[in-house]
Order: C-alpha cells, then structure tokens, then sequence
C-alpha cells in the first residue's frame, strides 16, 4: 500500500515544464491587445465604425481568451506547487481570489463585445450603433476591463510578491518588480494606455525563471 501511494504521488507530479503556461498566457494576452487595439479605439464613447468593418479580427481575439484563462489558471496552479507547505493561508487566498476575480472580469468584458458583435450580424449595423444599449454595453466593457480587472492585477501582483519575499520560491528582485509595476497598475492604468500590458510582461518574467530554475534542477 505505501508503495502504491509513493506511485501515486510521483504520477501527480507537476511537470518540470509546467511554468510554460505563464509563457502562453503572456503571449496569448500580448496577441489578443494587438488583434483589439488594431480594430476597437480606445475610446468606450466611439461612434461604433469598427461593427460595419471587418470583425474577424475581433472574432479571432476573443476566441484567443478562453485560451488565455486556461494558461493563467494553470500559472497559478504552478505557483501554488512551488509554495508548497510554505503557503500561508491568509496570502494564498488573496491572490488567488484576485485571480479568480481578473479572470471573471476578463470573461466578461469579452462576452460583452462578443455580444455586442453577435446582435449587429442579425441587425442593422446604423441601427444598433446609434442605441443606447450598444452605448451602454461599449461603455461597461471598457469599465469592467480597464479599472476593475486592472486593479484586480494589482492585487494579484501585490500579494504574490509579498509571498514571494515571505518565502524565496523566487528571487527578491521579482517581488521588487511586481510591487512597482503593480503600483503602476493602481495609480496610473487610467492615464497609461498600455497598463493592461503590466501583468502578462511580469507573469513572463516570473515564468522564465521558474522554468529555467525547474529544468535545471535534477530530479525537479
């Protein structure tokens, strides 16, 4: 019985490889911004020009997030496993709360412009744009995303980076990174254009190092 359970545990192991899933979040992120700001302005008041131009661009982008919530869920899971007996209660639940939380925000922005673009397929394109609900729907999707999910980042950056000092599973110098970019993310992502960037670039810089740290180290 011992034996069969020390197999057991050994098939369960995290694979060596798993922090590649940071990796493909941040890239799925970085694509999914491009493909947007490319056909959606920045401005939640727009007129709504871009529903009568070619959307598949658009379609493309918000099939990517599903993807992109897989990967940051399996990050977080990888993060967990290096915690390991270290993971302290209180922390743990804060930042993966906050995760759960960007992630619902995420989901939801998305669906919202998934929808907005499903009505304007079945209807006029002028007669849609010019109604308070695309109005409305343009407008909470931008909110949702751009002040709500964004400070939820923070949150999840902050406390991670507290764990990360409390514990060591990665250098000091990270946890440093992460408090400054996620102070940029709660003083200024609604004056820098680009804040959504901040958390994929510094799940990436996070990522690379566990992977290089986990292939290195013999026996994982």
């Amino acid at each position: 019985m011992p034996e069969n359970g020390t197999l057991t545990h050994a098939g369960l192991k995290t694979p060596k490889a798993a922090a590649i899933a940071g990796i493909a979040f941040s890239v799925l992120i970085f694509a999914i911004l491009g493909l947007l700001r490319r056909s959606i302005p920045d401005d939640p008041l727009e007129a709504g020009a871009w529903l009568a131009s070619d959307t598949r661009t658009i379609a493309v982008a918000l099939n990517l997030v599903p993807f992109a919530g897989v990967a940051f869920l399996w990050f977080i899971g990888v993060l967990r496993d290096r915690l390991g007996h270290l993971e302290d209660r209180f922390f743990a639940t804060v930042f993966f709360g906050s995760a759960l939380l960007f992630l619902a925000m995420l989901f939801t922005s998305a669906a919202t412009i998934g929808a907005i673009m499903l009505v304007a397929s079945v209807s006029e394109p002028n007669e849609l744009i010019s109604s308070t609900t695309f109005r409305f729907a343009r407008a909470a999707s931008y909110i949702i995303m751009n002040v709500y999910a964004i400070k939820m980042a923070a949150v999840f950056m902050i406390s991670t980076s507290t764990v990360v000092i409390r514990t060591g599973i990665v250098p000091r110098w990270i946890a440093l990174v992460g408090f400054l970019l996620a102070l940029v993310l709660l003083i200024g992502s609604s004056f820098i254009s680009w804040s959504f960037a901040v958390l994929p670039v510094w799940v990436l810089l996070v990522s690379v190092y566990i992977l290089i740290d986990n292939l290195r180290t013999p026996g994982g």
